[in-house]
Formats: structure tokens, C-alpha cells, sequence
């Protein structure tokens, strides 16, 4: 299957809750203003733009795999960020950054061994990793109801695969993951947070079905979204639950 690629539009419109948990990530990253941050699946650049504000002397450099995020970015960020097109299992920059960020992206990502490896390579020695995705738990009453609509007519067998498109890991896994690709201080934990989103379908249209849309013939899906919202009932609560990361790259030997 081919990578999701995204209404980078309708996400940017509806994306109060994601802005809002990377403000709060974004608290934990200390900054001094000039340094060089990577922001590891910028989305549509909303969370980025509230980075480049704290790097008055410095320089972000943004990347999403999505082609349609990136323009997005660009236009959001203008030609004081740097924005690259790349699936950051394949991220490779010309020169390491101080510190690395990302909110919401890491569980959109399956392997998550060569992503903790490409971004260990990605920052100086000493540089920071802070970040927050899906993790264990999260999203559990949207995904049931989810199945409970696909198990039915005329969605029976065309959804039989969707629960590969997420890695929603536990932090004790996360942690090992993250030591055995190098990184040292490494600490992971989750926290919930539920989200009643402010305009439920374009929000599950555009945030949560699109694996499902994906896979669904155009005819089907707006039903599909239409039924996954009846089945999580009024007002839908999507019990989110991040999973939070901070770790640093050891300093070099001497």
C-alpha cells in the first residue's frame, strides 16, 4: 500500500487538538533561540510555525512524507524554514541539528527501530529528541467502533488489514527501542487526553478514517465515516492517550 497521503487543507482546519499537545511538547523542548531543530512530520506546519517563533536566530527544518503537508508548510512557514518532502525512515540531512521534535507522527510509522536510528543520526552529539505520538490505548473506543462498522455490509472484507496502518507502543518498548538506537536519558510515559472533536466528520474524515477511506471505494466512504460517528455516539469522544518522549544522543567520546 502506498504511503496515506493526507487533505492537508481540512487537517490544518481542524487540528486545534494536535496544536494544542504540541504547545505543550514544544514547553518541554528549552530553547536559547538560535539553534538548528528538526520538527520530524511537520503535518501542514501549524505546531512548526509555533517552533520557528521561539528560534528568532535560528532555523527550523521541517519534514513530512506527505507531498500534500509539505506544500501546506511551505506556504505556512515561508522562506524562513526549511521544508523537505522525505519518509523520515529514509531522512538524511546535509548537516545534524541541535534538537529534534515531533508531535503526532510517530505512530503513523511501523518501523519504529530505523526511525529511532535515522533520527539518533540526525542530531549533533548531546542533541535532544522531544516528542509525543499515539500510543499504547490510544484512540481504543474510535478503532472498536470502527470495527463494529466494518464488520457489516457493505464494508464486510474490504477493512480486513486497516489495523496495520498504526503503531500505538507502550513505553517500556519505546524506551528500549530508544536505547538500543543510542540514545541515553531516555524517559517515556503516557498521558491521556480526550478530545470531543469541533467538527466530528471533516475531523474523523480527514484525522482518524483515512487509513479506512483509503481502502473503501469513493461511494462508501462518507457512509462509513457517518456510521463510525453514530457508533461512538453524541458528542463523540476520542479518547486519545499520547505517549510522550524525551531522550538525548550521548555526547562524543573523546
Amino acid at each position: 500500500m502506498t504511503p496515506h497521503e493526507w487533505d492537508a487543507a481540512t487537517y490544518d482546519r481542524v487540528s486545534e487538538p494536535q496544536l494544542q499537545w504540541g504547545r505543550e511538547v514544544l514547553d518541554r523542548l528549552s530553547l536559547r533561540g538560535d539553534e538548528r531543530v528538526l520538527d520530524a512530520g511537520c503535518g501542514s506546519g501549524r505546531v512548526t510555525a509555533e517552533l520557528q517563533s521561539r528560534l528568532p536566530r535560528g532555523r527550523v527544518v521541517a519534514v513530512d512524507g506527505s507531498a500534500a503537508m509539505v506544500a501546506r508548510a511551505r506556504e505556512a512557514l515561508g522562506p524562513g524554514a526549511e521544508v523537505i518532502e522525505s519518509d523520515l525512515l529514509d531522512l538524511e540531512l546535509e548537516e545534524p541539528v541541535d534538537a529534534a521534535f515531533s508531535t503526532a507522527t510517530f505512530h503513523w510509522i511501523l518501523d519504529h527501530d530505523r526511525l529511532f536510528a535515522r533520527l539518533h543520526a540526525a542530531l549533533r552529539p548531546g542533541g535532544r529528541l522531544v516528542a509525543q505520538c499515539g500510543g499504547e490505548g490510544n484512540v481504543a473506543g474510535f478503532l472498536a467502533a470502527s470495527r463494529r462498522v466494518a464488520a457489516r455490509e457493505p464494508y464486510r472484507g474490504l477493512l480486513d488489514d486497516v489495523s496495520r496502518a498504526w503503531r500505538f507502543a507502550a513505553p517500556d518498548e519505546t524506551a528500549w527501542r530508544l536505547e538500543a538506537a543510542g540514545f541515553v536519558d531516555v524517559r517515556c510515559w503516557l498521558s491521556e487526553a480526550p478530545v470531543v472533536p469541533p467538527d466530528p466528520p471533516a475531523f474523523l474524515t480527514s484525522v482518524c478514517c483515512g487509513p479506512h477511506l483509503e481502502r473503501l471505494p469513493a461511494p462508501l466512504q462518507d457512509g462509513f465515516v457517518e456510521d463510525v460517528l453514530a457508533e461512538l455516539g453524541a458528542p463523540p469522544v476520542l479518547d486519545y492517550v499520547r505517549l510522550n518522549i524525551g531522550a538525548r544522543r550521548a555526547e562524543s567520546v573523546a
